[in-house]
C-alpha cells in the first residue's frame, strides 16, 4: 500500500484532482450507465409521502440528479471536485454543494434518503465510521441510505490516481450497524451473472434511532 492511501488526505486530495482533471471524459464515459435499479432500491424502502427530499452523496456530472428529478423528487447534489460540481449543476439544474468527503458539513435531518452510487469507496477506511455518522444525521428519523461500491477482500488501494476501499459484504455491514443502520436488502451488480462476474455490491439501509 503507497504512502498516500495510508493517509487520508493525500488519498482524497489525488482522487479529486483526477476527478478534477477528466470531467469531461467521466462524464462521456458515464453518461448512458443505467442504475435504475439502484435508484429504484432506495425509493421503494423510503416511507414518506412523495416528493422525497434526496442528497446525492458524490454525485459526480449529474446524471442521477437528472433521473431523480424527472421521477419528481427534491434532489441535491455533493460533489468534491469542483468541474464535476459545476457540470452536475449544468446537467440536472439541482443545488450541488461543492464539499469533499472529508470535509463535510451537513444539515441535520434533512433527507429523506441519501443516494450513494459508486461513491463511499472513496473514503478511506479509517474516515468511513465518521462518514457514515454524518450520513446518518443528515438523514430523517428512519430515513434511507443506497450504497453501491466494488467490493473486494477488504483492502485500500490506488487504482492509477484513484483511491478505493474495497469492502466485502460482512465488512460494510459491520461498518453501516456501527453507525447505526439496520440493513434492508443487498444484491450484486450487473444482475444476471455469475458472481465472480459481479464486481458491484448495493445495499440498502434505513436510519436506526
Amino acid at each position: 500500500m503507497s504512502d498516500d492511501a495510508e493517509d487520508p488526505r493525500r488519498a482524497v486530495e489525488r482522487t479529486l484532482t483526477h476527478y478534477q482533471n477528466r470531467a469531461d471524459a467521466f462524464w462521456e464515459g458515464t453518461r448512458d450507465h443505467d442504475v435504475s435499479q439502484n435508484i429504484e432500491a432506495l425509493l421503494r424502502h423510503i416511507r414518506a409521502e412523495a416528493p422525497f427530499a434526496i442528497l446525492d452523496f458524490g454525485c459526480g456530472p449529474g446524471r442521477d440528479l437528472a433521473d431523480f428529478t424527472r421521477r419528481g423528487h427534491r434532489v441535491i447534489g455533493l460533489e468534491g471536485a469542483a468541474a464535476l460540481a459545476q457540470m452536475a449543476r449544468e446537467h440536472s439544474g439541482c443545488e450541488v454543494w461543492e464539499q469533499d468527503f472529508l470535509k463535510l458539513d451537513l444539515p441535520v435531518g434533512r433527507f429523506d434518503g441519501v443516494f450513494a452510487n459508486a461513491s463511499l469507496f472513496h473514503v478511506p477506511v479509517r474516515e468511513l465510521p465518521r462518514v457514515l455518522r454524518q450520513i446518518h444525521a443528515v438523514l430523517k428519523p428512519a430515513g434511507v441510505l443506497f450504497s453501491s461500491n466494488p467490493r473486494g477482500d477488504n483492502q485500500e488501494s490506488f487504482n492509477g490516481e484513484r483511491y478505493g476501499a474495497y469492502h466485502d459484504l460482512d465488512a460494510w455491514r459491520g461498518y453501516l450497524r456501527a453507525a447505526g443502520f439496520e440493513e434492508l436488502e443487498h444484491y450484486y451488480r450487473p444482475t444476471g451473472l455469475p458472481r465472480e462476474q459481479q464486481p458491484w455490491l448495493a445495499s440498502v439501509w434505513r436510519k436506526m434511532p
